[in-house]
Parts: structure tokens; C-alpha cells; sequence
């Protein structure tokens, strides 16, 4: 048996997304029927996050916030609300 590893550790995304927190709030917006539903009546990050408030909602199922700082809007306004 052989077992290859990697040496190369250049990346330091999460799942391709910039960190934690982005990642996870784009999985529950594309995995959530409700929230993916939201998401395309949404011109972006911040036209949801304005509905999500209304709605009383601040985080995801895990426990990140919505509007967490670390969570970078430019990217999911790019790979999400790009519809």
C-alpha cells in the first residue's frame, strides 16, 4: 500500500471560500430552500441581509452570524447572488 500526502499546503481557504464563516453562511443559503429561495429575490449580500433582519434572523443553524465581520459579502455578492 502506498500513501501519498500533500507537501504543498499553499492554500489557505476554507472549501475555496475565504474562511469559515463565508463558507458557511453560502452553504446554508444554497442548501436551505427558504434561504436559497430569499437569496434570488436578493440583488446582494446586503439587500439579504436587510430581509434576514426583518425576519429576526442572525445566524445560521451553527452559529454564525450573518453580518459576522470575518464573512466576506464581495465574494457571495460574486458566487452566489451573481444569478
Amino acid at each position: 500500500m502506498t500513501a501519498t500526502f500533500q507537501t504543498n499546503l499553499t492554500d489557505t481557504t476554507y472549501n475555496g471560500w475565504t474562511n469559515y464563516e463565508t463558507w458557511n453562511v453560502s452553504l446554508w443559503i444554497q442548501n436551505d430552500e427558504f434561504l436559497y429561495n430569499l437569496a434570488q429575490k436578493c440583488d446582494s449580500y446586503e439587500d439579504f441581509l436587510s430581509v434576514l433582519k426583518e425576519l429576526n434572523t442572525v445566524a445560521t443553524p451553527d452559529g454564525v452570524r450573518y453580518a459576522d465581520p470575518a464573512v466576506n459579502a464581495i465574494e457571495l455578492d460574486t458566487d452566489v447572488f451573481d444569478y
